[in-house]
């Protein structure tokens, strides 16, 4: 199916593209709650007290552009009926504990654009909920009612968000909590 907007025409994704996600999770508080055991490092990120969301989502998403060769991104938007979703009309896919997700193939142009009226990380974002290049070279997620980011993919992106003061990112490993250090789970 192709979505409209800005002019362009746009693939909406299917079960199929996240395939690699759904079902690859498992309940918990480490960070394979949000992201499948598939990558070499793993980093948990929040938007400190001090910087704003557009900084924050900026540094973010040109940190993972850096490590990314030039290709699209699958941006999904959790359909929470609170939140802009972009394409309210288009079909969910399902992911996690069966939440409905709009999942739109474009790049991070529209990563950063998109979405209006912000999300439950914070009122003026405008990050997809889950995104990840078309190689699957790593995935960004965050989950419902979780005010931090869970990230996966190779250790030099991982070290590179470590060492961005604005990404805010910590290393985690697979089987510890995933909670950032000063937030607490409510």
């Amino acid at each position: 199916m192709q979505v409209s907007k800005d002019g362009r025409s746009w693939r909406i994704g299917a079960a199929a593209d996240v395939g690699w996600i759904a079902g690859h999770t498992t309940a918990g508080v480490s960070i394979t709650t949000a992201i499948p055991l598939v990558f070499d490092a793993y980093a948990t990120t929040y938007q400190a007290d001090d910087v704003t969301a557009a900084a924050y989502e900026h540094a973010l998403v040109e940190d993972l552009t850096t490590h990314t060769p030039a290709q699209p991104w699958w941006l999904a938007y959790l359909d929470t009926g609170a939140h802009d979703v972009v394409f309210p009309h288009a079909p969910r896919v399902f992911l996690y504990w069966n939440w409905p997700y709009v999942l739109v193939q474009a790049g991070p142009e529209q990563a950063l654009t998109w979405r209006t009226g912000g999300h439950i990380r914070h009122p003026r974002g405008a990050l997809p909920d889950l995104f990840f290049p078309a190689n699957r070279s790593w995935l960004v997620s965050a989950l419902w009612d979780d005010t931090w980011t869970c990230i996966g993919g190779p250790t030099p992106l991982i070290h590179t968000l470590q060492r961005d003061p604005v990404a805010n990112a910590r290393q985690v490993q697979p089987d510890e909590d995933a909670l950032p250090p000063g937030l607490t789970r409510e």
